[in-house]
This record gives structure tokens, sequence and C-alpha cells, in this order.
């Protein structure tokens, strides 16, 4: 295959060299359910989303496990918080994230596993690290269990680091640790504690560390060795880093490329949950429509920051208003027809990185003709050009006639009352550029205008769209 993509390791772009030929493996962190998805989070599951389609496009054979981090301390916080059971707060927010998936068009991952479903490989897998020299068990009777870091020379290759120069890890108190860094395969129960948030080990009752339970859930869903190990670029260190030192000292090959995608900002600091509401996926998309905020989400590169901002959103809206209604506009003339191949250009954009800039780029170059074979009445030659454009659209997740977004509701309710009234103006119109009354044309028009609605006037009659369409 020709697909390149940077690989975080080696900090160069090169081809990838798949595990098992035709077959892509994929596994990316997915949300610690704490708290619902806000727009920060759901932008790596757009990113991963047309990861996953421009290769299944290519004739790759696509794998991807995304996991549900259900236990942690902050998720135990949150309990303790709202005086509910922690697992109540985990599945509340894990259906927030299912419905942040559908609502932005992403397709569910082939594997959703829960850290909790594999506590059991997570055991054993401690156990290796120990008889291999290192892990060790907390000689204060805690029963933590710790990876010691020092026993592995590797330690800071996937961040560039030397142990020397970082922090102590904060995982837990130092007191049970060989050196501060060394981090927490797993912790033990502690009093006050809910006990349903504990399991029985050889070192006593307790519960997984954050990075454990990564490398345990690919393992058993990936293999010891698999093609992409991907998330936010704030993941990276510590977490991937200590994923890869615990897998690979555990004797496994682990990902063969390492993918982050940039942050979404915003005031230029990392997006987080304690940002409120109303950046949560659920609101806004109460204000700006989904596939608008799915555009957004994806038109960047996936390794370039996005310094969020309601006027950056708009913008976006605006722009995908002139991708759509070139589409709709043209399968207004000739129908929807098929999905079609998609332009040389825009799949050597999508080989190189993941550029989906440069392919938007090829997108607009196919849109501009079909403007031109629109204006000027040629339909010919717009069939296949309108095949062309919804497959470039399809690989993106955004083509409007998809079942996706073109599925009735409250949207297609709206968009039919809009059409009818602004119809009947335009019938108005024309009834008065019929009998010469100009200035009752012009009246028209100017309501129109002042509406946000630009009228074109074709060969086939005058149509519609919202500014900057």
């Amino acid at each position: 295959m020709t697909f390149q993509l940077f690989d975080t390791a080696t900090r160069q772009v090169h081809e990838l060299d798949l595990v098992h030929p035709g077959q892509v493996s994929i596994y990316h962190c997915g949300l610690t359910v704490q708290g619902p998805p806000h727009i920060g989070h759901i932008r790596k599951e757009v990113v991963f989303d047309v990861l996953r389609r421009w290769l299944e496009h290519s004739g790759l054979e696509v794998t991807i496990v995304a996991n549900v981090t259900d236990i942690d301390d902050k998720i135990l916080a949150k309990g303790v918080e709202q005086n509910r059971p922690w697992f109540a707060v985990a599945y509340e927010n894990e259906r927030a994230l299912h419905a942040a998936y559908e609502v932005l068009g992403c397709v569910p991952p082939t594997y959703e596993p829960r850290a909790t479903g594999v506590v059991p490989e997570m055991i054993e897998m401690m156990q290796t690290l120990i008889e291999r020299g290192h892990a060790y068990a907390a000689e204060d009777g805690s029963g933590d269990v710790y990876f010691d870091v020092r026993s592995w020379p590797a330690y800071g290759e996937l961040s560039n680091q030397k142990i020397d120069d970082m922090q102590a890890a904060e995982d837990a108190p130092p007191e049970g640790k060989r050196d501060a860094r060394d981090f927490a395969l797993w912790k033990g129960h502690k009093a006050g504690d809910p006990e349903s948030a504990s399991w029985p080990t050889p070192w006593g009752r307790g519960r997984p560390g954050w990075h454990l339970e990564c490398s345990a859930m690919a393992a058993k869903y990936l293999g010891h060795e698999f093609d992409i190990h991907g998330g936010g670029l704030d993941l990276r260190f510590p977490h991937h880093e200590n994923e890869l030192a615990q897998s690979t000292a555990a004797g496994q090959k682990f990902a063969r490329v390492w993918m982050h995608n940039a942050m979404l900002n915003l005031s230029g600091s990392k997006m987080s949950k304690s940002v409120g509401n109303t950046l949560l996926v659920s609101e806004v998309v109460k204000r700006v429509r989904p596939i608008d905020l799915r555009y957004y989400l994806a038109a960047s590169h996936y390794r370039s920051i996005v310094e969020f901002s309601e006027e950056s959103l708009a913008e976006a809206a605006t722009a995908f208003a002139r991708i759509e209604g070139f589409v709709r506009r043209a399968a207004e003339l000739v129908g929807p027809g098929e999905l079609g191949e998609v332009p040389a250009a825009f799949a050597a954009a999508m080989d190189d990185d993941l550029g989906v800039p440069a392919a938007l780029a090829a997108l607009q170059s196919v849109i501009a003709e079909g403007n031109k074979l629109v204006s000027g009445g040629d339909t010919s030659s717009l069939p296949g050009v309108l095949a062309a454009v919804r497959g470039m659209l399809d690989v993106l997740g955004l083509d409007p006639l998809a079942s996706t977004w073109d599925r009735g509701g409250d949207d297609a309710a709206y968009a039919q009352v809009i059409d009818s009234l602004v119809g009947g103006l335009l019938e108005q119109r024309q009834e008065a550029r019929a009998n010469k009354d100009f200035a009752a044309a012009d009246r028209v028009r100017d309501q129109l205008t002042a509406a946000g609605i630009e009228i074109e006037d074709t060969p086939q009659g005058a149509r519609w769209s919202v500014k900057g369409d």
C-alpha cells in the first residue's frame, strides 16, 4: 500500500507496514468516563473515524478498538460528589459518549472494551512483569504494584526524555516506590473506597492503574503486535510512554506506529472537562448542525492545533454550506446518483499522512467545475462530477445525502418549511418580473438577502442558497 503516516516514535512520515497484509489493526485511547464528552474529546474520534473510512475506501480490512476507562480515581470522586455508585456515573457518561459518536456520524469501534472487563489479563501481565524484574509490590503493605522505570533502559523513548529529567509520577504517593518516577500498575484498596471498586489479586484487593488498563485491552483484542496506536497528543506522556514500557517489558512488540492528534484549544489552553457545559458535544449541537461541527473538527490537519472560537465555528459552517449547496443543487438537477471514485489529487492527499486540508482543496476544485456546469445549464457531465464529490465527502463522513445526515426529523421538517416559504417568495418575484414590476421584484430579493438568502438566476429558473453558498 502507499499510505504514509507520521510516527510519533520515530518523528518521521513513512509507509505503513502492516502486521497482516490487507488488514489494519488500530487501538486509540477512549474516554475516561467521569463526565460527558466535550468537543475537544470528540476531535480525536472524528480524526480516527476519517482514518478508518480512508483505509476501508482503499480496500483494507480495518479493526479498530477504542476503550472505555470505566474505573479511575476521578470516577470514584464523581460518585462521592454526586452520592451515586461509581459505576452509575461511568455508565451514564459512556452512553453520552455513544450519543456523541452517533450525532457526529462516527462509525462505532469494532470493539469497545471496558477496563473493568479485563482485570484478569491485567493481573497476569503484572505477574509477568514481576517475574521479569520490571515490576514490584510495594513493601509498605499497601497492595500497590509499581513498574520499575530504571529496570527498562528504553523508558522515555516515545516522548524523547531521559529518566533523570522527568518529574515524579503523580499517580500514587512516593512512600512505597523505589523511585519517585515509578508508576502504578495496581492500586491497593484504601479505607473508604467502595468495595465494588476492588478485585482480589496475589497482593491484596485493589484496582488497576490507568496505564495498565490500555496495555491489557490492546493485547487482548489486537494481539501482542498491532499496526497503529493513537490518541490525543496530551497522552504521549505519561500514558502512552508507560503503555509502551510495560507492554514491551512484558515481551510484546506492541504498536508499530504511534499516531497522535493535536489539541483543540480554548484561549490557548488545552480544552478540558473544567471548561463547563457550553462546549459539551450535546450542547454545541443545539446551536450548530452536527454535520457542520464534524466539518469543523475534520477540516484541519490532525497534527495541527485548532484554536476554538465561536467565530471559527461559524466560518466552518459557512464553508460547508457552499459544499452542501452544490451537492443539493446538482442532485436536484440530475438526481443523487451513486458514490463515485475519488480523484487522484484527493487520494494522494489522503495517502500523505491523512492530509485532509489538501484533500478539501481537491474537493473544492471539482466543485468549482461542477458549479460552472450548473450555472451554464450543461448537465451532461454533472452526474460524474456529483458522484466524485459525493465519493470524496463520503470518505470524510460529510456526504449530506447519506442516511446519517439526511434522515428526516426536525432538521428535515425545518428545511421543508424554509424551502416552502422561500419558494413562495420566489414565485412572487417571478410574477412581478413577468408583469415588469421590477421594483416589487427587487423588494423580494432584498427581503431574502436580509434573511441571509442568496438568489441565483439560471436558465432553469431562480435558485436559492444560504448566504456564502
